[in-house]
């Protein structure tokens, strides 16, 4: 567990927790805590599904300025790596995710978002890549997960302009999936997630893993992909189950083991 990040699991759903006050500033410490807490999230068979979420004020708010201020470029050609692994390993991580945003979502924090495969957030929430306005650009992969969601023309008005997306009109572009009372965001982002506790892991693991892979290739070598996925399932035991499942007793009551 760390001091500022952490990873709490209840019925299947982990919560991995940002709790930095005031703002969920993403210093270094923070960023290599997030990643512990996705590593310990992979490894856990107890986890099925992960929420990731920032407390009821705020989400993230972006990086540690002032601790970023004082970085030379030689010291950010070493950071930088890390920096990008740390929420890489959110994106990786093997099972449904969804991001519960409350209050701000801005530069890593929105970037810390983008890697989930789903995002909730509050009617009152404002996301968005300031990073032009202070003369950089996203690193935490903004560049490469914002164009690839919302394609690449609306990913550039954002991070061109720097300006702040208000609830409506991430919802509008499909920055997020689904907006709520700002005090309701947890529990639907539980709620979403739980529906996986449950389920058929492997499979789970693998629509994820051909959608995202596929996402960087051409469509022949993404069929691949995917045909390779779709006949290893057919050696695991859910397999046997789901389908024995469907043909006595009709879809939707299957009770899989996860393996």
């Amino acid at each position: 567990m760390g001091e500022f990040v952490n990873l709490t699991v209840a019925d299947g759903v982990g919560t991995i927790r940002l709790d930095r006050p005031k703002m969920n500033a993403l210093n270094v410490q923070v960023q290599d805590e997030i990643r512990a807490a996705a590593l310990e999230a992979t490894a856990s068979d107890e986890v099925r599904a992960v929420v990731v979420y920032g407390g009821e004020k705020v989400f993230a708010a972006g990086a540690d300025i002032k601790e970023m201020a004082d970085m030379s470029y030689a010291d950010m050609v070493r950071r930088s790596g890390p920096l990008q692994a740390s929420l890489s390993a959110v994106a990786a991580i093997p099972k449904p995710t969804v991001a519960a945003i409350t209050g701000y979502a801005l530069g890593g924090g929105c970037e810390l978002a983008l890697c989930a495969d789903y995002r909730i957030a509050a009617d009152d929430a404002k996301l968005g890549q300031p990073e032009i306005l202070l003369g950089i650009i996203p690193g935490a992969g903004g560049t490469q997960r914002l164009s690839r969601l919302i394609g690449p023309s609306k990913a550039k008005d954002l991070i061109y302009t720097g300006r702040f997306v208000d609830a409506e009109e991430s919802l509008r572009i499909g920055l997020v999936d689904q907006v709520v009372p700002s005090a309701e965001v947890y529990s639907a982002a539980v709620a979403w997630a739980a529906q996986f506790s449950r389920g058929a892991a492997l499979a789970l693991r693998a629509a994820k893993e051909s959608i995202d892979a596929g996402l960087g290739v051409d469509l022949h070598t993404g069929l691949e992909i995917e045909r390779q996925q779709f006949a290893a399932l057919f050696a695991t035991e859910d397999r046997a189950i789901g389908m024995k499942s469907f043909v006595e007793n009709g879809p939707g009551k299957a009770e899989f083991k996860g393996i």
